[in-house]
């Protein structure tokens, strides 16, 4: 990869990091007030951003001769669908079944899985094995952007375990003081 492309793509997935951790940040009960609006923004930000990321790549890989069906391939076109549409249907299915919604009927499979697996999410079997790593990555997340923001202080909001952890965090990119000779 060329080093200003490279700089570029490093740049903006840093961006991406801070938007992700401030969708995490907004669903914690003390921002409770703006979470529907900050969440939505900044996860939009995120996929923006990282579309940018793709962009960005593609249009290189283009410009050094790469085919045009093997870019879309990469690129996984088939997958893309835009925001302006609004949620699907497996959407609402699947916020149905985190919320306790009655099941849908058994013709419709689809929305069935989509129920299941958002009772998931509700029942806690979607999170039990990422339960370790999902704390280590908001802990790192939160981390990251306290030792940022050089504010720390902002670490208490947490609940105790992420908190503790994300302190170590931070602790760990602090930058050394050199001595003075």
């Amino acid at each position: 990869m060329p080093e200003p492309l490279r700089q570029a793509v490093h740049q903006l997935v840093s961006e991406v990091v801070m938007n992700c951790e401030e969708v995490l940040r907004y669903t914690e009960p003390d921002l409770a007030r703006d979470w529907k609006r900050m969440t939505l923004i900044r996860a939009t930000d995120a996929s923006d951003t990282m579309d940018s990321v793709s962009m960005l790549i593609a249009a290189y890989c283009q410009r050094t001769g790469m085919a045009m069906d093997t870019l879309a391939s990469y690129l996984q076109t088939r997958q893309q669908r835009s925001r302006a549409t609004g949620p699907r249907d497996a959407d609402r299915h699947e916020v149905a079944g985190m919320l306790g919604a009655p099941l849908p009927p058994e013709d419709d499979q689809n929305a069935q899985m989509w129920f299941s697996s958002g009772q998931g999410y509700t029942e806690g079997r979607l999170m039990a094995e990422a339960d370790e790593q999902r704390l280590f990555t908001e802990a790192c997340l939160h981390g990251l952007r306290a030792r940022l923001c050089d504010d720390l202080g902002s670490l208490d909001r947490f609940p105790p375990q992420v908190a503790a952890m994300a302190r170590r965090v931070a602790d760990c990119l602090e930058v050394p003081e050199t001595a003075s000779t």
